[in-house]
């Protein structure tokens, strides 16, 4: 099998070069006949001839001056509220990712999937904290889509839904041809464009190791969206012999077995099956061992520490798992230890009980209780009916336990 080598970098900028002066030199015809050219002839990878394509047919020319618009204050505010879940997850990855690249010169812009920066991340005292190019791009609330910026890794990861490397002349507008970009897009738990991660530097060197840097920090902060929804059960998955750990797939699930939401490695894994629109998908739809089981081997695993078992799929393939349950879970489990315990012979109210002890257990569990219960309902912002869903517990045990309590 033969491998068609690519060109060293010289060779490759002097074709991005060639590229260039054909968009700017000939008609937007002849420029769309350059960027149909082959990747190899042309220096130019398929995703950037077909942003330059893209850009031309909006009528856009590569001389054009580039303005760095923001949002209005209104917009800029709903986008924030729209994804404040987002920019939770995201802030711990943003601030080791700015650690990580500092000393490259490089800084983080995280966006919606329209393109408008939410975060900046490891500007601060770099050389180009001062560069008016910069600062150009560097602020909250800048459209930096294709629409409005040409091609960049911003705009090319949004569009094209895939990593991108962007250095200097690849891009569309003369005026972005000091920037080097690496760009990954973020998907939420359903698998639907949400955002995406840029690391940028202002004349800087070549670093296309950048853009696997970007796509773990995007897995990262996915990853962390996904286990701040509100569930019962995490289940960690992976094929056989392979680590169930990070970088691994990842399902939340509800009490009922519901599948709430999984990361984009568990959806290679277990493909979602087409299901008709408005039907929820259960655990059932992707995996022949029952929910009962797998429920009963996170509960297992609560009380005597996690084991792997056997996940056997309708496709016929078998992946291993461990099932968790989350926090509350854990925590109800046991406490419905000690209950049991305490009403076993010789615990307090029974003959032969202890001060101690009976000084010991009932309040404990009852506040205990009551504050897991309180933790569920806040983390589900108010919403009783997805706490109890969350607990494995009705609704009305939850607003008799807190005493009718409509808010936390």
């Amino acid at each position: 099998m033969s491998v068609t080598a690519l060109p060293p970098p010289t060779d490759r900028h002097t074709l991005v070069a060639q590229a260039r002066q054909a968009l700017r030199a000939g008609t937007a015809a002849e420029a769309a006949r350059a960027t149909a050219m082959p990747p190899a002839p042309a220096g130019l990878e398929p995703w950037i001839a077909r942003s330059w394509q893209r850009c031309l047919s909006s009528g856009l020319q590569p001389t054009q001056r580039v303005v760095f618009d923001a949002v209005s204050a209104a917009a800029l505010r709903r986008t924030h509220e729209q994804h404040h879940s987002l920019l939770q997850a995201a802030r711990p990855v943003l601030e080791q990712l700015a650690r990580t690249i500092t000393g490259m010169r490089y800084f983080a812009l995280l966006t919606d999937a329209h393109g408008i920066v939410l975060a900046v991340q490891g500007l601060h005292g770099l050389p180009a904290d001062g560069d008016p190019r910069a600062r150009a791009i560097a602020r909250v609330g800048i459209n930096l889509s294709e629409a409005a910026v040409g091609t960049t890794a911003i705009g090319a990861a949004l569009t094209e839904l895939q990593a991108v490397w962007l250095h200097r002349g690849e891009h569309f507008f003369e005026d972005n041809t000091c920037y080097s970009c690496a760009g990954a897009p973020l998907f939420d738990p359903w698998g639907r464009c949400m955002g995406m991660l840029d690391l940028t530097g202002v004349d800087v060197p070549e670093r296309p190791e950048l853009r696997h840097l970007a796509v773990r920090s995007a897995r990262a902060i996915e990853d962390a969206l996904l286990l701040q929804q509100p569930h019962a059960l995490l289940l960690r998955v992976n094929w056989p012999g392979s680590p169930l750990g990070a970088g691994g797939g990842l399902l939340v699930l509800g009490a009922d077995g519901q599948v709430l939401g999984s990361n984009g490695m568990a959806r290679q894994l277990m493909p979602l099956p087409q299901l008709p629109p408005g039907t929820a998908l259960h655990w059932s739809h992707l995996c022949a061992l029952p929910w009962g089981l797998l429920l009963g081997a996170a509960q297992q695993a609560a009380r005597h520490g996690p084991a792997p078992l056997e996940l056997p799929l309708w496709s016929g393939l078998r992946l291993h798992g461990l099932a968790l349950l989350a926090a509350p879970q854990r925590t109800l489990v046991a406490v419905a230890e000690v209950a049991e315990v305490a009403a076993a012979p010789g615990t307090p109210g029974t003959p032969g009980a202890s001060v101690e002890t009976a000084a010991a257990v009932p309040t404990p569990l009852r506040e205990t209780e009551t504050a897991l219960i309180r933790q569920a309902v806040r983390a589900a912002r108010g919403n009783v009916a997805q706490a109890a869903r969350a607990l494995g517990i009705s609704r009305a045990t939850v607003y008799r336990k807190l005493g009718n309590l409509k808010k936390p």
